[in-house]
């Protein structure tokens, strides 16, 4: 049996399994809740399941572990971003979503902001950010599946989006969580059974392999990069800078990670989620070096960078020369299921943003039906999916993890100001929200476009003099260093000296009392008097 086909077995198992699941999640999706939040039932460790399936993507299996093996340390400043971030979730976001959102990031918003502009601006920002990150998975699945299979990169780009626009049409919430969920478990074993099949040939000792790092490939791969003098040493330094403030801040802000808070009953799952997410996702990035180091020094980084210029390729080839092809094929199968499942949360968190937010709550006022919902949510996971695809086709050459981070940028500058003022300024209004929203966002995505990584190309030669080169306007190739604080500031400008005062929204019933939002964000209560009266009852009962 060729290597192919036993790789095109694997694909059609995988491709079964989530299309079974999909098929079975259609008989539970019989409503607006179930197919936004699986109906708000998801269980604290299948959430924190699920919420790895969701947040462990192609960037982590495949554009991590290539970046490693390509650049060394420097690719695991990678890994540490994207655990550390999971703390700022835990401490600041995951309960006051909970407790104050519905469906979406902008009902969290709209529960102390009443107007349409807020619901807007929330749902363009949702649909934004999951494109960036769409691009980026359809990125990986591209080069995988051509890998694998021969297929050109234009068609597996295809294959994967017509995927994951069945998974949301028929299946919704409940059939994307179980496939996160199962890619979860499989992306765990994989990369546990790799990392071992490394180790064994260093005698299970972590030392050694670095050891061998440092004879066959250079010290200068175990630590960070020395600095370099001058100006140009300057902007490499702000841009290790930039990219870990989107990396740490940008988790709290992506959409379809703050959805999942949504799938749980209340914020004391919420939380218990997180914890089992943080363990998961913790043991996955400690053996990310593991993976990349191996490919240096076993695959070879000639080899890698051949096979992919941005080394996307690197755990696929490491599982070639390690497990034959039948683990080669296993490893894809499972990098296949990543994207699958990453992209199928990034498509319900955009259509359920355009379904929910704009169409139902500012064209139709709230007064659209079940089944209009529905409808709109169907065509908009069909228009969205064909918009990623059409933005991931000329981005074949860019390493995913760097596209993910991208993504943060773009949360972090846009979504993250918002929240946290909405939970924790009095003074707050809606044109703060509208303006933080809008200039963060508008910030972040015109500092990626005349970025080096646009204008010069992903991977450009260093620069001559002049440092900054004459295509690309702005110098870093993270723009979160300007653009986030810019989101504050648009926040803090429009609240200040832009429309009305807090008190008098609040008069005017635009705004609820912030002392209400508090007591709701840190408790769930959305009336104290009637949660108050309902308790009585039970209190008393318990007391007799």
């Amino acid at each position: 049996m060729s290597d192919q086909v036993i790789a095109i077995i694997f694909f059609i198992a995988i491709i079964a399994l989530t299309l079974g699941i999909t098929a079975w999640a259609s008989r539970q999706n019989t409503g607006t809740d179930s197919h936004y939040v699986a109906g708000g039932q998801i269980k604290g460790w299948q959430n924190g399941l699920a919420i790895s399936g969701d947040y462990l993507s192609a960037a982590s299996f495949l554009g991590i572990a290539g970046a490693i093996a390509l650049t060394g340390f420097s690719g695991f400043y990678l890994s540490i971003g994207f655990l550390v971030a999971y703390l700022v979730v835990l401490l600041l976001v995951a309960e006051p979503l909970r407790n104050m959102g519905k469906y979406t990031l902008a009902d969290m918003l709209a529960s102390r902001f009443n107007t349409s502009s807020v619901r807007s601006v929330a749902a363009l920002s949702t649909i934004a950010i999951s494109m960036f990150y769409m691009i980026a998975q359809l990125n990986g699945s591209g080069a995988l599946i051509g890998l694998l299979l021969g297929f050109p990169y234009w068609l597996s780009v295809i294959v994967i989006g017509i995927l994951m626009t069945v998974y949301i049409v028929i299946g919704g919430m409940v059939a994307t969580t179980w496939i996160q969920i199962i890619k979860a478990v499989l992306l765990i074993l994989g990369t546990v059974t790799l990392s071992i099949l490394v180790l064994a040939r260093y005698g299970f000792n972590p030392l050694a392999l670095f050891a061998a790092v440092e004879n066959d490939i250079g010290r200068e791969a175990l630590f960070p990069p020395a600095p370099t003098p001058g100006i140009e040493g300057l902007w490499l330094s702000l841009d290790v800078i930039s990219l870990n403030i989107a990396l740490v801040l940008g988790t709290a802000g992506l959409p379809h990670i703050l959805i999942r808070f949504l799938t749980v009953p209340d914020a004391k799952t919420a939380r218990s989620s997180i914890v089992v997410a943080t363990w998961i996702i913790g043991l996955f990035y400690l053996l990310t070096p593991i993976l990349g180091y191996g490919a240096a020094l076993i695959v070879g980084q000639d080899e890698i960078s051949n096979a992919n210029a941005a080394g996307n390729l690197a755990a696929p080839q490491l599982a070639e020369v390690l497990g034959g092809p039948i683990f080669f094929a296993f490893i894809s199968a499972v990098a296949f299921a990543t994207i699958v499942a990453v992209v199928a949360g990034l498509v319900v968190a955009a259509s359920s943003a355009f379904a929910h937010d704009f169409y139902t709550n500012v064209i139709r006022g709230g007064e659209a039906t079940q089944e209009e919902q529905f409808r709109a949510a169907r065509y908009a996971a069909i228009g969205i999916s064909l918009a990623a695809i059409l933005l991931a086709l000329p981005a074949e050459s860019f390493n995913v993890a760097f596209l993910v981070a991208l993504a943060f940028a773009v949360a972090a500058s846009a979504n993250v100001p918002v929240i946290l003022l909405t939970i924790f300024w009095k003074r707050f209004n809606t044109t703060g929200a509208v303006t933080g929203m809008l200039v963060g966002l508008i910030s972040a995505v015109v500092l990626v476009m005349i970025s080096p990584n646009v204008l010069t190309g992903p991977n450009p030669d260093p620069p001559a003099t002049p440092i900054i080169p004459i295509d690309a306007l702005f110098p870093l190739k993270s723009p979160a260093l300007i653009s986030v604080p810019l989101g504050f500031l648009g926040c803090y400008l429009g609240t200040i000296f832009g429309g009305r005062g807090a008190e008098r929204e609040r008069e005017q019933g635009l705004q609820v009392s912030y002392d209400e939002i508090r007591v709701r964000a840190n408790t769930g209560f959305s009336n104290i008097e009637e949660e108050i009266k309902e308790a009585a009852p039970e209190t008393e009962q318990r007391t007799s």
